[in-house]
């Protein structure tokens, strides 16, 4: 995944200088953002502190390694069960 040139503290900047009163079209070409990705940042960050941006990081590169662990996990036994009915299948026909 293609990594933000704007840290989560320089987007909700970006999002409340537009609720201060800025023209969104001035703010967008100013910083170099499409209006789609305005809006899209506005949906994921709209009415969030900084405080909670950081929170919301944190818990996200959490989830994204129990998530790499569990995979990890669960194809650890696959291959263990894939060994074993093998295993099974050679003493039976011995």
């Amino acid at each position: 995944m293609k990594r933000s040139r704007f840290s989560n503290e320089q987007i909700i900047g970006i999002l409340r200088e537009q609720e201060a009163g800025a023209v969104k079209a001035d703010v967008c070409r100013r910083d170099g953002i499409s209006e789609a990705t305005f809006y899209k940042w506005k949906a994921k960050f709209g009415g969030l502190e900084v405080a909670e941006a950081k929170r919301l990081r944190t818990l996200e590169e959490k989830n994204a390694k129990r998530n790499k662990l569990l995979a990890e996990a669960m194809l650890d036994i696959s291959v263990l069960k894939d060994i074993s009915a093998k295993n099974g299948d050679a003493r039976r026909e011995a």
